[in-house]
């Protein structure tokens, strides 16, 4: 089973750290937020570590790794 990302539209803020240390997964809109927020997605093959990084470097704790029981 595929590990996830969870982006919580309600406790994103707009810092913009998650899309700038994960720019291969995460984008941001033309509001300054990470344009996935509101979305839970799989995580691609090989983006595992970018996944981690951009959830370490949310303030806000929007980002959340559901990892497969």
């Amino acid at each position: 089973m595929t590990e996830r990302i969870r982006i919580d539209a309600g406790r994103c803020t707009g810092h913009g750290r998650c899309y700038t240390v994960a720019p291969d997964l995460l984008t941001d809109d033309e509001e300054g937020f990470v344009e996935q927020r509101g979305t839970e997605f799989d995580v691609p093959a090989g983006m595992a570590a970018q996944a981690a990084d951009a959830a370490d470097a949310c303030p806000e704790m929007a980002i959340s790794l559901v990892r497969p029981v």
